[in-house]
């Protein structure tokens, strides 16, 4: 199974979701000096250019943490697979400024703005407001699946269990 960790950083979730067997496609501006293991592969990327980098590939798992660049949400979505594939979502939102950067209002989700925008998938879990651990920050975190309700109900979907 093909994952990708989306404006990835260090890596931390790459490597996790490596450490569960999957195929881990991980992606920023520049290179972490993360030694990869065998099934990551680290690509440095420009992931705000006009045209989508991501464009015609697929995935089954994409996890984004602490990133958000409006014009190409749809196009992320577009890289998910069109059934059981996961999309686990979680960065900032209004209200952060009082905490810390990010600070700018284009980098700041609005009150259930990550909801609407995943509104073709089918959303398992979405959460809004204050975070105080690992440190104060207001943020959103959703996640969703493709494909239609009786398909999800059918097998069991967790990010630590690949059947």
């Amino acid at each position: 199974m093909r994952a990708l960790d989306l404006a990835c950083g260090g890596g931390r979730h790459a490597l996790y979701m490596a450490s569960l067997g999957y195929n881990v496609h991980a992606v920023d501006k520049t290179r972490p000096e993360t030694p990869w293991p065998a099934n990551v592969q680290f690509q440095a990327m420009d992931l705000e250019q006009a045209d989508w980098p991501l464009a015609g590939q697929q995935y089954d798992l994409i996890v984004v943490t602490n990133y958000l660049h409006r014009p190409h949400f749809e196009n992320l979505l577009g890289n998910l697979k069109s059934d059981g594939a996961v999309l686990v979502y979680e960065t900032f939102m209004d209200g952060n400024a009082q905490f810390g950067s990010p600070r700018s209002p284009d980098f700041l989700l609005q009150p259930n703005e990550l909801l609407s925008r995943m509104s073709s998938l089918n959303i398992l879990r979405f959460e809004q407001g204050l975070r105080s651990i690992p440190s104060p920050a207001m943020i959103q975190r959703a996640m969703g699946i493709t494909g239609t309700w009786s398909e999800i109900q059918s097998g069991t979907i967790t990010l630590t269990q690949r059947d």
